[in-house]
This record gives C-alpha cells, structure tokens and sequence, in this order.
C-alpha cells in the first residue's frame, strides 16, 4: 500500500546557516517546507538573502550547516545525489544566460542531450513541444540577438523545463526585462502553476505574487520575517517590518 504521506514537502530546509567570506551572513537559521505541486513567492529587500536562498536548493551555493532535502534526496557531499538534484532542479535566472552561438533550438536540446542523454530527434520533439508552450515555436530557428528580452527569457525557461524537472526555481526572472515584456514572462510562469509545477519565485511582481501563489516568505537578514498565504500576507500581515515593506512596494 502507497504511504500517502510520502513526499508531501517536496523541500525541505532545516537550520541553514550560510556565511560569504567576506562575513556577509545570507541564511541565518533558516527553516523552511515546501509542498509538492505549490508556488512559493519569496519577497523582502535587497540583501535579504533570497536568491543565496534559490543558489542553495541546487547547490550552486555550498550550505555551512544545516540540511537540504529535495524530494527525498539529500543536498549533501554525495556526488551521485547532487548531480541527481540538479536534474529535477529547473533554475531561470535574472540575465538568460543563453549561448549566443547556438539557435534556440540548439540551446533548448544541448542539456537534453549531454544530460538526459536523448537521442537528436527525441530532443528536438521535446524542445518544439515546450517551445509551442511558452509561446515562441516559431523562434526555433533563430538566434538569442534576434529575440526581445521577453523572448529569450521565455527560451531560458523552455531550456529549463526541457529537462522535465520537478521544481523550478526563478530568481527575479522579469527584473532585466522591460515592462511591456515581463506580462508575457509572467504568463508563461502562471500556466506552469496551472499545471502543478512546483515553483519557488523571487520577484517584486506583487500582482504575480498575490494572484499565482500558494505562500508567501517576507525574508530580511538571511531569516524569514513572516510567512503566510497571499490572502494573509497582503490583507492581514503580522509583522511591523512586513507592513512597512508593503507599504514602500504596494
């Protein structure tokens, strides 16, 4: 019989401390789960900590202690589990990162192929599929120049999502874009909410925030402030710091 309490929290983070060399502390004590299939908005001022926060559930950032779990696997020193983690872990981040050599079709096929080990024509079934949902099929052939900012954006994504992760992670993923362009971002981010996709976002789209998420962590100095549903956050916040945040954003 199937223990339905099994991976309930698809992330779980206990007592993280996370100190730079320069004595810069980023996690202080930071606990926190996530559940499958939920959309977490990360908010709070610059310096808070919330993209060393994203760095660390993929390991891009080394922990000092603490402990990471994701969808039962152990963000450890284990080579095996960390390579394992970074294959379920999407990541789209601020600047697209895209190799400006390659069309868009290359760039959505190369980690396919290098890591999920797909032959050529499965890549590019898989890529054209993903390219039709975030809405640019007709890009394939192009090069990262040729695109807007929203575009390639969208390509980030659909290299991310190509390699069928089960969390996705977006640090301030419409801040580099202009306005006109992060509606059409922030669409595609909405329809994988509506598809379950477990997702844990930094932004300053409190419209996103409010309409898509599930939770809401206020973090400031590497700790979480306060932590609620959107309804709560945004109607009826506890903290003092919280409601003197919203009132500088809203």
């Amino acid at each position: 019989m199937k223990d339905e309490t099994l991976g309930k929290y698809i992330i779980e983070v206990d007592r993280v401390h996370k100190t730079f060399p320069n004595g810069v502390r980023a996690l202080s004590d930071f606990s926190t789960k996530i559940r499958r299939s939920s959309v977490v908005v990360v908010i709070g001022p610059s310096g808070g900590g919330k993209s060393t926060f994203l760095r660390c559930l993929n390991g891009l950032e080394e922990i000092d202690s603490g402990s990471i779990v994701i969808d039962g696997i152990p963000l450890d020193d284990n080579k095996k589990n960390r390579l394992e983690i970074r294959k379920e872990v999407g990541m789209v981040f601020q600047s697209f990162n895209l190799f400006p050599h390659m069309t868009v079709l290359e760039n959505v096929n190369l980690a396919q192929r290098l890591v999920r080990k797909k032959t050529k024509r499965e890549a590019v079934e898989t890529t054209m599929e993903i390219l039709k949902k975030v809405d640019i099929p007709e890009k394939a052939n192009s090069y990262p120049s040729q695109l807007s900012g929203g575009q390639q954006q969208r390509v980030a994504i659909a290299r991310a999502l190509a390699m069928m992760p089960k969390v996705m992670l977006f640090d301030e993923a419409t801040s580099a874009l202009d306005p006109e362009m992060i509606g059409e971002v922030l669409d595609v981010m909405k329809t994988l909410a509506g598809e379950g996709m477990t997702m844990v976002v930094v932004t300053h789209e409190m419209g996103f925030a409010r309409e898509v998420s599930d939770r809401v962590i206020f973090m400031e100095n590497g700790s979480i402030v306060e932590e609620g549903t959107a309804e709560h956050f945004f109607t009826n916040p506890r903290e003092k710091r919280t409601k003197l945040f919203l009132s500088q954003i809203l």
